[in-house]
């Protein structure tokens, strides 16, 4: 039997968001906190980004890259 839906549903075993909600889950306890960085994630991947807010996002990401990139200034 085929999917019924384009979408696939859950995150990835073996992924960085498994990996974080993971690491999230035994620091909290057992379950991931309302709240969250893990939590606002998830919650930004299931609804989407809009075109805009992937383009400041990836001009904050660049900016952090080559920020923490850069050599030490002496």
């Amino acid at each position: 039997m085929g999917k019924e839906s384009g979408w696939d549903s859950g995150i990835a075993a073996s992924s960085i968001a498994a990996k974080m909600m993971s690491t999230a889950a035994i620091a909290n306890g057992g379950g991931v906190a309302a709240g969250s960085l893990v939590a606002i994630l998830q919650s930004v991947g299931a609804a989407g980004l809009s075109v805009t807010s992937k383009v400041i996002g990836g001009f904050a990401g660049t900016a952090l890259g080559a920020w923490l990139g850069s050599p030490p200034s002496s």
